[in-house]
C-alpha cells in the first residue's frame, strides 16, 4: 500500500469523481483508476460504487476513509515535527463574506502579515452557500462568515461570536433626526415605506430580515439590491436612504457622526460570526495562526 495510492483514494472520496481528483492531482484518469484498483486488490475490498457519472463510497469504503484520513494526518504531523522551522512560509486559502471583508479584514489581515511576512493569503468571496461548498472540495482552507448558527458534523467551529444586525441612515436622515429629537424608538411600520438599500436576498441577514417581515405580514421593497457593503455605506453617507447592515461594518461611521443607528420598536436582530473548517483538514500552522490571531482580534 502507497501513500499516493490512498492521498489518491481520499481525493476521489472528497471530490466524489475519479476525473475530478485526477484533474486536482495531476494525474490521468488511467492513473487515478490504475491506483484505486490496486488499493482495492490489496484490501480485498470494493471501495467505490460507480453508478451512471456518481462515485460513491461503498460502506467499507467509507470504514477505510477515516482511518485513511488518520493516516495522512500523522504522516504530516511526522513532517511537522523533524522539518518545520519557526517562521509561517505556507498559503492560506480563506472564503468571506463582503461585509466581513470590508470591515474586520483589514486589520486582521494586516496585523497576521505582520507576524507572518512570508505567508501567502488567498481571499476568496462569495455567499456562505458557496463558501461552504467550496471548503467541502477543499478549495477553501476557512470559511468566515455571518449568518444564523451553522451546525453540521462534516465541520469544526472554532469562533462564535453573535453581532447585532441594525437599521442604519445617515444622520442627516429625516428619520434620524426624528429618533434624535423625541428620544424614541421608531416603527418598522414608519421606516418601512423609505428607501432601502439593501443586500441581495441570499444574504444571511437580509433573509432573516425578510423572514421576520413575513411572520409580521410586513414585506420591504428595496430600491436596491447590491452585494457590496461598503458601495451601501457611501450611498447612506450621501443620505439616499435607510439600510439594514451589521453593526460593526458601520461601527466608524457612526462613532464620526456620518451614519446613525436607528432604534427600532421591538426590534432585535443578532446573528454570527462563525470561523469553520472541514473535520477532515489537516490543521496547517497557517490555518491555526490565522484561527488564534482571528480569536484575539474578535
Amino acid at each position: 500500500m502507497e501513500l499516493r495510492e490512498i492521498q489518491t483514494f481520499l481525493q476521489a472520496a472528497q471530490l466524489k469523481s475519479f476525473s475530478k481528483a485526477a484533474k486536482h492531482l495531476g494525474y490521468s484518469q488511467a492513473a487515478v483508476t490504475i491506483q484505486i484498483k490496486n488499493l482495492e486488490e490489496e484490501l480485498g475490498i470494493h471501495l467505490f460504487d460507480r453508478i451512471g457519472k456518481q462515485t460513491i463510497l461503498t460502506h467499507q469504503g467509507a470504514i477505510f476513509y477515516d482511518y485513511a484520513i488518520s493516516i495522512m494526518k500523522d504522516l504530516e504531523c511526522a513532517k511537522a515535527a523533524v522539518t518545520e522551522s519557526t517562521e509561517l512560509t505556507g498559503a492560506l486559502t480563506i472564503g468571506t463574506i463582503e461585509s466581513i471583508c470590508a470591515s474586520i479584514f483589514p486589520p486582521l489581515l494586516e496585523q497576521f502579515h505582520k507576524l507572518h511576512p512570508k505567508v501567502k493569503i488567498s481571499i476568496v468571496l462569495d455567499s456562505p452557500d458557496v463558501l461552504l461548498d467550496r471548503m467541502n472540495k477543499n478549495a477553501i482552507d476557512l470559511v468566515y462568515l455571518l449568518d444564523q448558527r451553522i451546525y453540521d458534523h462534516k465541520w469544526e467551529k472554532v469562533l462564535e461570536e453573535p453581532e447585532d444586525i441594525v437599521f442604519v441612515s445617515s444622520s442627516d436622515h429625516p428619520c434620524a433626526k426624528k429618533t434624535a429629537q423625541t428620544k424614541q424608538p421608531l416603527t418598522l411600520e414608519e421606516i418601512l415605506p423609505e428607501n432601502f438599500l439593501l443586500t441581495e436576498k441570499d444574504a444571511s441577514y437580509r433573509f432573516v430580515l425578510d423572514r421576520y417581515l413575513a411572520a409580521n405580514s410586513l414585506k420591504i421593497e428595496p430600491f436596491l439590491e447590491i452585494g457590496n457593503t461598503e458601495f451601501i455605506i457611501n450611498l447612506l453617507k450621501n443620505n439616499a436612504g435607510l439600510s439594514l447592515l451589521p453593526e460593526f461594518s458601520v461601527k466608524n461611521e457612526v462613532t464620526a457622526g456620518r451614519l446613525s443607528i436607528l432604534p427600532i420598536k421591538d426590534f432585535h436582530m443578532k446573528i454570527w460570526r462563525q470561523i469553520l473548517y472541514h473535520k477532515d483538514k489537516w490543521i496547517t500552522r497557517e490555518m491555526n495562526a490565522f484561527i488564534e490571531l482571528a480569536k484575539q482580534i474578535s
